[in-house]
């Protein structure tokens, strides 16, 4: 008995230990897993089976029903746009966000900029006369071009004249405090901008919103990733005569490629479960499957066999792609070591 509790070697556990671990690991995979099997088996349910629960054992409990999957494939139109507008929206917005904030978070890391608080306020200025100059009728293409042009002539003139101003950090703390609002604070604005331009209820509403909103977390996430890289990887790229760009594109992005594809799925998961800005920009025609998934609170109340089935259909994509892409993790981190 005494051998069940004691270990050859400080690096080998003991049968007890592993015993434990095996217990305490099973135990965290079934609270792990225990809803997704609540979701499959809801799904099965009818409403007295959902009403009168809890049921857990199909055969046993409750006999199994396709009741929910007549229901939701009998809506096959209704069903079908938002799944593919959840899945062209939030790729699209993902990826957008991926490359531009991959270039955005590199700059910050291999490049030092100060602007000053004198620059920042002539922007706002710049910023907020184009805006009262469009309120007043002036087309808005001749009072961005003469908006950019005042800006210019102060940050060039009057603006050198200022010393003080923020660092990398700064502006790194910057553009992730604009997370720390929350949608509804801003999604009035958002609305009435689409609204002038006439994208409401459109894809490409949602893609440039969504674009915008999560373009911070890759910036905050991919800038400490190239730092981990070594600044002497580029040096000897620039010394064998390549440019910045090839640097950036043949380099430094296959090195980063365990980075991207985690914050790739990371803004992923926002966008597809993001509920607030799309049911304020859309109606129809855009809808995704969050506002689907509401719409089944009716007035008979919470459809929870409709539920059930439609969650599993949106999230059953997120996880084949995580299943798939920890794979390229993996390969990514090795190929990043051997060229390291």
């Amino acid at each position: 008995m005494k051998k069940f509790f004691t270990s050859s070697s400080p690096f080998v556990p003991s049968p007890a230990q592993i015993a434990f671990s095996y217990i305490f690991l099973g135990i965290w995979t079934f609270i792990v897993l225990f809803p997704l099997y609540w979701l499959v088996v809801t799904t099965f349910k009818e409403p007295i089976d959902v009403d009168g629960g809890p049921r857990y054992i199909p055969y046993v409990d409750y006999e199994p029903s396709t009741l929910s999957f007549n229901e939701v494939f009998a809506q096959g139109v209704t069903v079908t746009r938002p799944y593919f507008n959840t899945i062209v929206v939030g790729v699209s917005s993902a990826l957008i966000s991926l490359i531009i904030g991959a270039m955005a978070s590199y700059a910050l890391s291999r490049f030092q900029y100060k602007p000053t608080f004198a620059m920042i306020g002539f922007f706002i200025l710049s910023t907020i006369g184009v805006l009262i100059a469009i309120a007043l009728g002036v087309p808005w293409w001749l009072a961005i071009v003469a908006g950019t042009a005042v800006y210019l002539l102060l940050a060039q003139t009057i603006a050198k004249r200022f010393e003080r101003g923020l660092g990398n950090d700064d502006i790194a703390f910057w553009l992730i405090s604009q997370r720390m609002l929350p949608p509804v604070a801003v999604i009035i604005p958002i609305y009435v901008l689409f609204q002038s331009f006439g994208l409401l209820d459109t894809q490409l509403a949602l893609i440039i919103t969504y674009s915008a909103v999560n373009l911070p977390i890759v910036i905050w996430f991919m800038r400490d990733y190239f730092n981990t890289i070594p600044t002497e990887i580029e040096e000897s790229a620039f010394i064998d005569g390549a440019s910045r760009l090839q640097v950036f594109w043949q380099i430094i992005l296959p090195l980063a490629v365990p980075g991207l594809i985690a914050t790739f799925l990371i803004v992923l998961v926002f966008t597809w479960n993001e509920y607030i800005i799309a049911v304020f920009l859309t109606k129809g025609e855009a809808q995704t499957m969050p506002l689907l998934i509401v719409a089944q609170n009716a007035t008979r109340g919470p459809q929870w066999w409709n539920i059930s089935l439609l969650v599993l259909l949106m999230i059953g994509p997120i996880i084949v792609m995580a299943i798939i892409l920890e794979r390229f993790i993996a390969r990514g981190i090795l190929i990043g070591a051997v060229k390291g």
